[in-house]
């Protein structure tokens, strides 16, 4: 049994448009999987989301339905959800998790970002069905996979996922947002790092942060990001067979990604498992 897994935005921080990134892409997160049983998952809602809703709208023949998995709630993981166009639809049914940020549950966060101050339509206007459901670390079960879920090192509550599918088949796991190397102050407790490795064991496809190169790094630790040779690390130590660096650096061009990606497919040759790297694109597609 196969699922399709797509990208529709890969950049970090915040939409970089025009030709120098017309390759990779300059829309932020979001990635679609579409399981054995058709049912669409959405991973993160950034403004990668609006094209992928022209397409689902284009298409559509009867009415959508599909979840949403949240990493967290900064803006470019959240910014496309007003410009969703099959929230605009009659008939659409949407179920979106994610964690509450402080004491604010999901919803109300989502509220207000379209609140009349900042966004002429609110949120209770949409004419599709959308449930909206706090999670935190742990599972729930979707109608074509088993998600497990893992807080990351990244400011407020962010989540990584892990997810098998139910019929059998390859394990996708997306996290962005996390911070492998030292700095920063984050409550996820002791042998975070191993119990990450775990988390991760065995994951065909692994969807990680890479933010920023080597040269930069040490002036952005506690920002919450990686670099492409920390991501390579722990897909190693944890036996992920593919590896594809996500949440481009907004100042990166296509020609720094493609030289970020050439010395990171080197450094991946040095640690000796055979680990297939590349970096997320716009469009980008795998049957897994």
């Amino acid at each position: 049994m196969t699922s399709v897994l797509r990208f529709w935005g890969t950049r970090g921080s915040i939409p970089t448009p025009g030709p120098q990134t017309a390759r990779y892409g300059g829309n932020t997160a979001c990635v679609s999987l579409t399981g054995p049983g058709h049912r669409l998952v959405i991973l993160d809602a950034g403004s990668g989301l609006r094209p992928l809703g022209h397409e689902l709208m284009a298409s559509r023949r009867t009415p959508l339905s599909a979840d949403i998995l949240i990493s967290h709630t900064h803006w470019d993981h959240i910014q496309g959800l007003p410009f969703f166009k099959p929230l605009s639809a009659p008939g659409n049914s949407f179920c979106i998790f994610g964690a509450a940020q402080e004491g604010v549950g999901l919803e109300e966060i989502l509220r207000r970002q379209m609140d009349p101050m900042v966004f002429p339509v609110p949120l209770q206007a949409l004419s599709a069905r959308i449930q909206v459901t706090d999670i935190r670390e742990g599972e729930l079960q979707l109608s074509d996979y088993r998600v497990q879920t893992f807080r990351l090192r990244h400011s407020g509550t962010t989540l990584g996922y892990r997810l098998t599918p139910a019929a059998g088949g390859q394990t996708i796991a997306y996290l962005t947002d996390n911070e492998l190397g030292p700095g920063g102050s984050y409550p996820v407790g002791e042998g975070w790092r191993g119990r990450l490795t775990e988390f991760l064991r065995g994951v065909d496809t692994l969807i990680h942060d890479a933010m920023y190169g080597e040269q930069i790094i040490e002036a952005r630790r506690g920002w919450g990001h990686s670099t492409p040779r920390e991501a390579v690390d722990l897909a190693t130590d944890a036996g992920c067979r593919r590896l594809l660096l996500f949440h481009h650096e907004p100042e990166h061009d296509d020609a720094a990604l493609d030289r970020l990606l050439h010395e990171t497919r080197a450094y991946a040759l040095t640690r000796g498992n055979g680990l297939a790297v590349d970096a997320a694109a716009e469009g980008m597609e795998f049957s897994l």
